[in-house]
């Protein structure tokens, strides 16, 4: 059990940093990190740390499917972990 919940937390790390990072290469015009990559950090259980990054760094909230995709991941992440965690 250790091991997922050290998973978790690095994954959601990650998950908030790269929403820091695409940020700044953002507002640098720099080269970005894919939304798919973000997407793919969420589904890989890290929905709760790139929601939190996205609204600290006030990024990708005007698109509709970051702004609703990410808490609907987060929920149903949260759903899972709370069926699995009781049984």
């Amino acid at each position: 059990m250790t091991i997922f919940w050290s998973y978790y937390a690095i994954i959601n790390i990650v998950g908030f940093v790269i929403m820091g990072v695409d940020k700044k290469r953002a507002i640098r015009g720099a080269w970005r990190i894919s939304e798919a990559s973000l997407f793919t950090t969420a589904l890989l259980g890290g929905a709760l740390g790139c929601t939190l990054g996205m609204q600290h760094f006030r990024h990708k909230t005007r698109h509709w499917y970051f702004k609703y995709g990410m808490p609907a991941i987060f929920l149903v992440q949260a759903a899972a972990m709370a069926f699995l965690l009781g049984n």
